[in-house]
């Protein structure tokens, strides 16, 4: 199964009702228990859902997310987020993307980014327009969180097998407190994919190793 987060991103991670509809969508389709992959939200999204329906999550890979976000990596993110213009082509929106995004996947070439486009993006009134609310800004404000964020990530980690990814450029997750979210869980591991910011996009061959030896190690 996979769930995206498009219409109601936003009030996923700041109310219980959407955690609960992530619950109740695995229910209908006969899922008791699961490993989960998130990234970046989907990362916060996942340890907000361990603390509503901790039997749901057999484990978890988490990519470049923790419970302290770098206020650089923030401030990007937020000026961004919730702002993109419409195109009127899908080589402009392709544009866009790599000028947003050409520090974190400098390999990038030009058929990346078109391809990205095509995730990120849809036509709608003959213009490219963003596919996802742009109330998702919301999410990135500085307002008071739901709860403390370190016990939400021990709560996920606690006794679960678990796998968190860190960009090696990556603004958002500094090393050292990736390094401090392995303290005391002796079911976590770190690995790092080289060369890549915020966020890795999994098909990197250290991300994908690392997420197949994951795996195939969890009972």
């Amino acid at each position: 199964m996979t769930q995206t987060e498009t219409g109601f991103l936003h009030r996923t991670w700041d109310s219980a009702d959407g955690l609960r509809l992530h619950a109740r969508d695995a229910g209908a389709l006969g899922i008791a228990r699961a490993i989960f992959i998130g990234t970046s939200m989907g990362g916060l999204i996942t340890m907000e859902l361990a603390a509503l329906a901790p039997a749901l999550i057999a484990g978890a890979v988490i990519n470049d997310v923790g419970p302290v976000l770098a206020a650089e990596g923030l401030a990007r993110i937020a000026s961004y987020v919730g702002n993109a213009p419409m195109f009127d082509t899908w080589d402009e929106a392709a544009s866009y993307l790599e000028r947003q995004n050409k520090h974190a996947l400098a390999h990038y070439g030009a058929q990346d980014w078109r391809a990205m486009a095509a995730r990120m993006f849809r036509e709608e009134g003959g213009r490219i327009v963003a596919d996802y609310d742009p109330a998702i800004a919301a999410a990135f404000g500085t307002g008071p969180l739901p709860a403390d964020p370190w016990e939400r990530w021990h709560g996920l980690a606690r006794g679960r097998p678990l796998l968190l990814l860190r960009g090696g450029l990556s603004d958002l997750l500094a090393a050292g407190d990736a390094t401090r979210m392995m303290t005391e869980h002796e079911t976590a591991r770190l690995r790092e994919v080289p060369n890549v910011g915020h966020a890795p996009m999994l098909d990197e061959p250290e991300a994908l190793a690392a997420i197949n030896e994951f795996l195939d190690e969890v009972p």
